[in-house]
């Protein structure tokens, strides 16, 4: 499945801009990783193969500087982290949106583009829960 999700903005903003079944590209740059982008950087490789193998040192570097919101994207389907992932997020005053990796992609451009601070962890979509 391809298709092109974003329009890219002037001056460097990275945005999700296409997500098939085994890569991400972000400006038009494919990943075959799950990946990050926090703070207008993207660090790729990331994250572990299932979501429930997800821990507190993965998402620690997404967490300073704070964002507004952190979007994980879980993959194929919509699923969630462990209690503690999900309570180690929320003691830092920091909302945390999971999703589907295809609908997390979508929704960090769109908070992009309104200025909002986000972050945003995608697996890839054949990622294991």
């Amino acid at each position: 499945m391809k298709g092109d999700i974003s329009p890219q903005l002037p001056g460097g903003t990275l945005l999700f801009t296409g997500y098939e079944n085994d890569q991400i590209s972000i400006n038009r740059k494919p990943y075959q990783s799950g990946l990050y982008i926090h703070d207008n950087v993207v660090t790729a490789p990331w994250g572990p193969a299932r979501l429930s193998e997800l821990t507190a040192d993965q998402l620690s570097p997404l967490l300073e500087p704070a964002p507004e919101v952190l979007i994980l994207g879980t993959g194929r389907q919509t699923a969630f982290p462990s209690a503690e992932i999900m309570e180690f997020v929320s003691s830092r005053k920091i909302g945390l949106e999971c999703m589907d990796s295809r609908s997390a992609a979508r929704t960090y451009n769109i908070l992009i583009e309104e200025g909002r601070t986000v972050s945003a962890a995608l697996l890839l979509p054949n990622a294991r829960r």
